[in-house]
Parts: structure tokens; C-alpha cells; sequence
């Protein structure tokens, strides 16, 4: 079973001016051949997210006759915008909408669903998005627009503004992109203004920015990030942030803009396995934002120096929207063209300098969260994600049902390299059911092919093993599938398990359900509104990797030691002396210091190979 959702990596896409026109050559003959009578450019089995979409192929039509003066095109824009002015501007309050701040105001709006009442809730992101393509078509106004329809637009936009900004509650799906987006509407809006009243929008953009968005970040791994749907990073939505971000950038060159990106483009590198795969967010799992998130990802991975293109992204989306038939929607067609007019080339190489909440090299890597603890594995063209054990989730020693990893005080983190070898070593004090405080030196090493993980802590009660992961997914080059097993050895004994009862709360690596799918059903609220990262955490007991301690161990500990990917014979040694842990194995040797530190009580570690 492929998951439908992360294919290929973004930037295996062509990107060059010539790619481009030819996308905009396939969106003109599509969309000269849906035109109705009426002008309407809207898909035919569109039903929401629709109030600006006929406007944003429109908004693309009007692209492309800027770069290739097709002479079908100038009639096409003005019938196009003739529709949306006609029939799509909503000024009547839409029954039910919850948001309105004032009602029976007058201002212009758009409309997630046309049907009065039907789903208003959606109204607000829409007119975001109806915003936007009103701005680009303002953008590409001369030689298309006379002189009145261009005042006409330019007034539908600037009541879009104030409906957004004043007449409604400003976010109120609290959803970081919509409202960078709705930020970025605005700094577009003021260049079409008299200086006066643009100079006066402009400023009220950048001080919704300030006090709404940057002053409500979330902190996760480390970063202040842009909230979103209630949490801090969705691996659909952030990318999308990260676009906004980069479009803002672009045309008001304010420092926040580039700074706030750069934080989120590194929290995302770290995040982002080697083959690009990426799982977790508050309102989706693992569906993952297409061509919205090239702009984002580009821009800002050139300017930190990282690959984010390694991205899988949904290629049904790989150019614009799509319906189910596979042929154009306008919705999010602002972000192409801003893509078109972006001539940022894409990074390609890894970011160098270490990063706290990462080990990456080659084709492995592993993605550690807020308590660094890892939250998705790769080695092996195998993804694993942390596995649950009486409701608790992680990689980590456990015993007497305890899953020692959740930290009891601060986690030192300490990265080496050795030629070919990067490391990262982990002591995180923790506290099992005896109330006794321990400390897990973890040993990550990795040659780029496989990854060695050591576990080291005081000798436990019982018979302990270390909780090692759930294999989830397997990289099959342009598409991620399902699997239920990994290449993976142990110096102990090794055990795949898989939960006893079945039920929501038991997630199986054998069923073809998915992540996703099993996260939604443990969550409080419907599809598609629910957190699946909630509901996930609400799984009882998932398949696991189970590790027995290895033989040889030195005196009053336990260590585990596991190697993920290929190689031959796994027999590591071990032995304490006056520097610390001495780990052998056929890759490498390492010395773990003691659990306490050097004399800033940070962890030594070193390595060869």
C-alpha cells in the first residue's frame, strides 16, 4: 500500500522559465476551453474552496499574457474578472458565520461554499485567497485593465482588507498561514494605494504581524514557530507558512519576515528525514502541501543552506490544484505565479553545521523531538517512528512497563564527527516507577548507509529492553509505501511485536491502515477539524521493535545496542574505564564519557572509525 499523500521530493520538478511557460500554456489551453458564457473559470465539480478560484486562473491567464502575449488572452482576463466582480463579491452577511465583529457592514467577502449558510466557516480564509489573486491581477493590470475596471478591483480589494481586518475577528481558525497570508494581502494591497492610505494598510499589515502572529508563536525543538490550527508546525500547512513568509520578504524586505523564516526553514530541515519524508501536524499526518510550498522552500533554503527541496510533496499538485479529474483548479494559484516571478534557484546541498535536533548523513538520518527523543528514523530507505507501550511513546529503555525517556531535568547533547562518521550522543537524567534517577547515555553514529544507536543507563530491575521503534514506511524512490519490517540487528536478542488486541487504540504495521488514519480516529473532533498528534497520542500500545540488553556489559549497567541497515556480524564490545564507556563495533570506536559531564556538566564523547 503507497501512501497517497508524500511522493516525489519538489525540487525534482523543472523549474526553469521555459517549464514554467509551459505550465502556463497548459493552463491557458484549459482554461480557454472551460470558459462559459458567462466568464466563469471555475471547475465544474468545484464545490468549496471556490469563491476565488475562477479569480485566481484569471489572476494566471493574466501571467501568461505578460510573458507571452497570446493575443486570445486579453478578452479571456477581462471576461474572467468581469465574472468574479459580477457574481462571486459577496456583501450580504453570510447566515451563520460566527466570526463577524460587525455585521451588516457592506464590505466585500468571498465565499468558501456558494450556498448561503451551507459552510461559513471558511469564509475568511477565502477571502484571503480572493485577495491575493486580486492583487496579482492588479500586478498585471497594464496593457489588460482600463482605467475603471482597474478602480472597480482595486476597490473590491481594498473592502476585502477592512472585511478581513475589521469587520471579522482577525485568524480565527487560528491558522498561521491564512494569516501570514492575509498579512501578505495587505502588503500587496498598499502598492496600489494613493501613498497616503497604502503607507496606512501597510503599516497595519506589519502590526497584525507583530502583535498576532509573531507575539504567538509556539516554541517546538527549540524554535519559535507560527502556530498552526492550535499547534506548532503541520507538515502540510508550515510549508505553506514558509511561502507566505518568503513572498513577504520579497516585497516589503522587513528583517522579521526573513528572520522568522530562516527559523522555521532550519526547524524544518531538522525535521525532514535525508528522502524528504515528514510525518505529524495538527491538522494533517501526512499530507503534504505541493506546488504552495515551492516558493517557501526555495527562497528560504538558498538563504539558510539547506536542501529543503529533498521535500516529498503531493505531486497531483506538482503544478497548480487539481480536481479529481486531474484538471486545473485557481485555488492557491497566487502561489505559482509567485513562484514564476521568483528566480531563486534551489540548494541542493545538506546544510553542514550540526544540528541539535538532527543526525543526518547520506541516506540515513534521524529526527529527534522537544526531549530528544527520536521522533522518525531513516536508515536503509526504512522510516521508523517511535513506537507506544502502554501509552507511552518513544525510543528507550523500558522496564517494569516504564519507557524511560521522558527527561527529568536537562538534556545535554553532544555531536562529533570522524571522517565518514557523524555521532550524536544524548544523557537524559530520567525517573522510572522506583522514583530512582537514572541517566540514558543514547549513542547515535551513522557512516551514511547505517545507523548504530547504543543505549547505556545504570542497571535496571526485571527484564528490560529497549524500546526501538515501528517500522512504518519504505522509500521506493518517487513514492513512500506501507511495510511492516526494516533491516535491523540487535547485539541482543530482537524481537518484532505486534499488539495483542485490536481497536482503535492499537496501531498494527501489518493493517493497511495508516498513521494518519489511525491518528483522526483517536482524535476528539471529526476528520479534518480533529489534531490527529492528539489522537495519536492517545494509542494504547503499536507494533515495536523490542531489543534485549547486550551481552558483555560492564558492571551496574545495562546497555542495548541496535544497528539499522545493512552490514555483516553484530557483536560490539564494551568496557569501562577512567574516560568513560568504550563502545567497539565493526564501524567505529567511541568513548562515552561519564553520565555527569565535564566541568560544565556537558557530555564527552569521542569517536573513530
Amino acid at each position: 500500500m503507497r501512501l497517497p499523500h508524500q511522493r516525489g521530493p519538489l525540487h525534482d520538478l523543472p523549474d526553469t522559465q521555459q517549464a514554467y511557460d509551459a505550465v502556463l500554456a497548459d493552463v491557458t489551453e484549459q482554461a480557454l476551453a472551460r470558459m462559459t458564457p458567462e466568464g466563469s473559470l471555475e471547475h465544474p465539480d468545484a464545490h468549496d474552496d471556490i469563491g476565488d478560484t475562477s479569480l485566481g486562473i484569471t489572476s494566471l491567464l493574466a501571467l501568461a499574457w505578460q510573458r507571452g502575449k497570446d493575443p486570445r488572452l486579453p478578452e479571456a482576463v477581462r471576461r474572467g474578472l468581469a465574472f468574479h466582480l459580477r457574481e462571486r463579491v459577496y456583501t450580504e452577511d453570510n447566515p451563520g458565520y460566527p466570526n463577524l465583529r460587525i455585521t451588516n457592514c457592506g464590505l466585500p467577502y468571498a465565499r468558501y461554499v456558494l450556498e448561503a449558510g451551507a459552510h461559513p466557516i471558511g469564509d475568511w480564509p477565502s477571502t484571503v485567497w480572493a485577495l491575493l489573486q486580486a492583487v496579482n491581477v492588479l500586478d498585471a493590470a497594464d496593457g489588460l485593465l482600463g482605467d475603471d475596471r482597474r478602480a472597480e478591483l482595486t476597490r473590491v480589494a481594498r473592502g476585502y482588507w477592512h472585511w478581513l481586518t475589521e469587520a471579522t475577528f482577525f485568524n480565527p481558525q487560528e491558522a498561521g498561514n491564512q494569516a501570514i497570508g492575509c498579512v501578505v494581502g495587505g502588503l500587496m494591497l498598499a502598492r496600489h494605494l494613493p501613498d497616503g492610505e497604502g503607507e496606512l494598510v501597510r503599516s497595519h499589515a506589519l502590526a497584525l504581524y507583530a502583535e498576532e502572529i509573531r507575539a504567538h508563536r509556539v516554541r517546538d525543538r527549540g524554535a519559535l514557530l507560527p502556530p498552526e490550527h492550535g499547534g506548532a508546525y503541520d507538515n502540510n500547512y508550515g510549508p505553506i507558512s514558509l511561502s507566505f513568509l518568503a513572498q513577504a520578504h520579497r516585497i516589503s524586505g522587513e528583517k522579521a519576515f526573513a528572520e522568522d523564516g530562516d527559523t522555521l526553514a532550519r526547524y524544518l530541515d531538522a525535521r525532514l528525514t535525508s528522502g524528504g519524508f515528514d510525518i505529524g501536524g495538527p491538522r494533517y499526518s501526512e499530507q503534504h502541501s505541493g506546488f504552495e510550498a515551492v516558493l517557501g522552500l526555495r527562497y528560504f533554503g538558498r538563504r539558510v543552506g539547506a536542501d529543503l527541496g529533498r521535500y516529498r510533496g503531493d505531486s497531483r499538485w506538482g503544478r497548480h490544484a487539481v480536481q479529481r479529474d486531474g484538471r486545473i483548479d485557481g485555488h492557491f494559484a497566487f502561489m505559482l505565479v509567485w513562484q514564476i516571478r521568483d528566480t531563486t534557484r534551489w540548494h541542493r546541498a545538506p546544510a553542514i553545521a550540526p544540528a541539535r535536533h538532527q543526525l543526518r548523513s547520506g541516506t540515513v538520518s534521524v529526527a529527534f523531538d522537544s526531549r530528544m527523543t527520536p521522533s522518525l528514523i531513516e536508515a536503509a530507505g526504512t522510516y521508523y517512528l517511535p513506537a507506544a507501550v502502554r501509552r507511552q511513546h518513544g525510543f528507550g529503555p523500558v522496564t517494569d512497563g516504564f519507557l524511560l525517556c521522558r527527561p527529568m531535568g536537562e538534556v545535554r547533547v553532544r555531536d562529533v564527527r570522524a571522517g565518514r562518521l557523524a555521532a550524536k550522543l544524548v544523557t537524559k537524567p530520567v525517573v522510572g516507577g522506583d522514583q530512582v534517577l537514572r541517566h540514558v547515555r543514547s549513542l547515535y553514529v551513522t557512516d551514511g548507509i547505517s545507523l548504530w544507536v547504543t543505549v547505556a543507563v545504570e542497571r535496571l530491575d526485571g527484564a528490560p529492553y529497549l524500546l526501538s521503534g515501528l517500522p512504518y514506511a519504505a522509500d521506493d524512490g518517487d513514492r513512500v509505501r506501507r511495510v511492516a519490517e526494516g533491516e535491523v540487528s540487535s547485539a541482543g536478542g530482537l524481537r518484532l511485536t505486534h499488539p495483542a488486541e485490536a481497536g482503535p487504540g492499537h496501531f498494527d504495521a501489518r493493517a493497511e491502515l495508516t498513521q494518519e488514519q489511525a491518528a483522526f480516529a483517536l482524535a476528539a473532533d471529526p476528520r479534518g477539524y480533529g489534531n490527529p498528534d492528539e489522537g495519536w497520542r492517545h494509542l494504547v500500545a503499536s507494533s515495536a521493535l523490542e531489543a534485549d540488553p547486550a551481552p558483555g556489559a560492564p558492571e551496574g549497567l545495562h546497555v542495548f545496542a541496535v544497528r539499522y541497515g545493512p552490514g555483516g556480524s553484530f557483536a560490539p564490545l564494551f568496557e569501562n574505564g577512567e574516560q568513560g564507556l568504550t563502545v567497539r563495533t565493526e564501524a567505529f570506536t567511541a568513548v562515552l564519557g561519564a553520565p555527569a559531564g565535564d566541568a560544565f556538566g556537558e557530555p564527552a564523547l569521542t569517536l573513530s572509525a
